[in-house]
């Protein structure tokens, strides 16, 4: 009587499961025109002239747009860049096993993201605008939240291709936006800054990763692939699962570290408006969470009678966030009886003057900055944002770069709180003298050495060629000439600048840029 039971209950499930597969055969499957899909997605998917024109075109709009930090315009690259359609043909190989396509689509998206790469990078190197904005910084940590955007969208954009709804595309383009990240990992390779280049290209990777995937599943759904072994369709399963748990922990835990970082400023806020009243406004607040101890930058505009005092503030906050802080506090005191809105007035006429005084300070900054390299005070770059000055020194008598580091070293010397830049002309580098059968750097030479450094950073150089310095990997018992070359490519390196083989110059070492300085 059981085993009836039994046997009669696995032929309802067995006849439940066929019904259902009808049903998929039938109204999800026997809907979609396969060939034509699959012919729409491989015409698109390969690399061409059109695709390489409009991939350096996105990517120039892209980097403008960032570098201006114009939402439209970085939308508009969003709009144009064609590098969607790799990408889904990536995912489409992967749920039909062609592997022909699949090494079409990555080839046309590996070039396309080098072209795009390398034309930014182009572009920042020719921009008087090098400052990171808002747009660059927004794209360069990605988190959880990303990851489930690219899914979301790269879902619906499968099945505006599968079908037939191609104007969701246009959506699917701006939410994905595979184009900036691309832009900002050009902005970071042409700033030589690691960070940036880094967090935007996993950006990007967790963009092209997910919509890959998220077009297999739905390929697989819709019927794409039905002809696979059932090996071959849990092969793809498990990879499905196992990309987007590797995936989703380490973006998981950026999001939580930005949530934490978010409750963190929230909690401050709270405490110091909870202590300072009503009738107090904070003005400013900042966390720099890479300082040890965190940070804590504040301005309060307060009646005389809230006025708190520091060390309490700091304990507290300690004690709120569960951490070792460092509290600088500036408090703008009103007078007995003031209330909220002399605060609020406070707060205008304390911006007035401030921006008053910045102007001021950013005028004699110029005045000198101009006055130390002999240039007009209108060739002097100011960048208010991260407080830097940079000019390019004109050709003053008798200078050596030795010179010009002096003086971009005193010039800064004078800036609190300001980072000053001076690029010198282009000129020879100085020498390196050794004393007879020395092979070692003593201070002047040294000094010699870290000058090079300094100028080939102001000229953008990554390398500096070494007279005597032996190609490849060093022998075993170096000469004299070669211990010598590799003391000095030692210091290069910790500089971080790579030394490369130069010809010999002698008992006197000359460093060479291999650009348009002449060898001494």
């Amino acid at each position: 009587m059981t085993e009836a039971l039994r046997s009669t209950s696995d032929l309802t499930a067995r006849l439940a499961q066929l019904t259902l597969y009808r049903w998929w055969r039938r109204s999800v499957v026997g809907r979609v025109d396969h060939q034509a899909v699959v012919a729409r997605i491989v015409e698109d998917s390969g690399w061409s002239a059109r695709f390489a024109f409009m991939t350096m075109m996105s990517a120039g709009i892209a980097v403008l747009g960032l570098l201006l930090s114009s939402p439209a315009v970085v939308i508009g690259a969003m709009l144009i860049s064609p590098l969607m359609s790799p990408i889904l043909g990536f995912g489409f190989s992967l749920a039909l096993f062609d592997f022909a396509e699949l090494r079409r689509s990555l080839k046309a998206l590996a070039i396309g993201a080098g072209a795009a790469v390398a034309f930014t990078a182009l572009i920042v190197l020719v921009s008087p605008l090098q400052a990171p904005t808002s747009e660059i910084v927004a794209r360069t940590r990605p988190n959880l939240f990303d990851l489930a955007v690219a899914l979301f969208a790269a879902l619906a954009g499968t099945f505006a291709i599968i079908r037939g709804r191609g104007e969701t595309i246009v959506g699917v383009a701006i939410a994905t936006a595979l184009m900036p990240p691309l832009a900002v990992v050009g902005y970071g390779v042409a700033t030589r800054n690691v960070p940036v280049g880094a967090g935007a290209f996993a950006l990007f990777v967790t963009n092209f990763i997910t919509i890959a995937l998220s077009a297999t599943a739905m390929a697989r759904f819709y019927g794409f692939g039905h002809h696979l072994s059932r090996r071959q369709s849990w092969a793809q399963t498990l990879v499905l699962i196992l990309v987007f748990v590797a995936m989703a922990v380490p973006l998981g835990i950026s999001l939580n570290r930005i949530g934490r970082e978010a409750l963190a400023v929230s909690q401050t806020r709270a405490l110091l408006n909870e202590r300072f009243g009503d009738n107090a406004r904070v003005t400013q607040l900042d966390l720099d969470f890479a300082a040890a101890p965190l940070l804590v930058r504040a301005v309060v505009i307060t009646p005389r009678g809230s006025m708190q005092k520091t060390p309490a503030l700091q304990a507290a906050l300690q004690e709120k966030l569960g951490r070792p802080i460092r509290l600088n506090l500036d408090q703008i005191l009103l007078e007995a009886g003031a209330g909220a809105l002399e605060a609020q007035r406070e707060e205008l006429r304390q911006a007035g003057d401030m921006a008053g005084q910045e102007a001021q300070r950013m005028t004699a900054l110029s005045k000198m900055i101009a006055l130390v390299t002999g240039v007009s005070a209108d060739d002097v770059t100011i960048d208010r944002d991260h407080r830097r000055a940079t000019a390019a020194a004109a050709a003053l008598p008798g200078a050596t770069v030795a010179t010009y580091r002096t003086l971009e070293a005193r010039a800064a010397a004078e800036t609190e709180g300001w980072s000053v830049v001076i690029v010198p002309p282009q000129m020879p580098l100085p020498e390196i003298a050794f004393a007879d059968n020395v092979d070692t750097l003593d201070a002047a030479a040294q000094a010699a050495v870290l000058t090079s450094a300094w100028a080939a950073r102001r000229w953008n150089m990554a390398a500096l060629g070494v007279p005597g310095l032996p190609s490849g990997t060093p022998p075993d018992r170096p000469n004299l000439s070669q211990r010598r070359a590799l003391a000095i490519a030692a210091v290069l390196k910790a500089k971080n600048l790579a030394a490369v083989a130069a010809p010999p110059a002698g008992q006197r070492f000359s460093l060479l840029t291999g650009v348009s300085v002449p060898a001494p």
